[in-house]
């Protein structure tokens, strides 16, 4: 069995930890009872990265996409690497949201936004430290260009085009 083969019948168990719910504009993430103890604290922050499993991607043709064209940069082939696509090997997905409230006895979280859609289910959270998770001087290729600085405040939310696939999936 050659080194690539063995590497690829390794696996992970990964189990979900909680459910992203959304109601209009309002998004909660529900995180599961046994898991509440690990919110202690988190609301003295002011933002967490939310990982969660792009399930509607998780199957073989997805995980085999490793070229697009992604919906923000039209007529850019790129890997999905170089993507924010839910395509990939493995649907892990992040997204660095606003914390807007926290009841860790309830295992509720309020967030501004995030681009998932309502039921997916999350893996992990991780409360936000600048000094770790952003980066002084960055730069992004031409394509993106038009893209703005920074993460509005109240996030980006679904674009229309996404919403409409999450309706076909359901």
């Amino acid at each position: 069995m050659s080194a690539r083969t063995q590497k690829q019948q390794e696996t992970y168990l990964m189990f979900p930890i909680g459910t992203i719910r959304r109601n209009g504009d309002e998004i909660h993430l529900e995180i599961d009872e046994a898991a509440r103890p690990g919110l202690a604290q988190l609301d003295h922050f002011s933002h967490v990265m939310i990982f969660w499993w792009a399930e509607f991607f998780d199957n073989e043709e997805s995980r085999a996409i490793l070229q697009m064209e992604p919906p923000y940069a039209g007529g850019q082939l790129t890997g999905v690497f170089a993507s924010r696509s839910p395509f990939r090997p493995n649907p892990v997905m992040m997204t660095t949201c606003k914390l807007l409230e926290v009841d860790e006895e309830q295992g509720i979280l309020k967030v501004a936004d995030i681009d998932a859609f309502d039921g997916t289910r999350i893996v992990d959270l991780k409360a936000y430290f600048p000094v770790c998770d952003r980066v002084k001087e960055s730069h992004i290729p031409g394509w993106l260009s038009d893209w703005p600085e920074w993460m509005p405040e109240n996030g980006v939310g679904l674009e229309e085009g996404e919403a409409e696939m999450a309706e076909a999936l359901s």
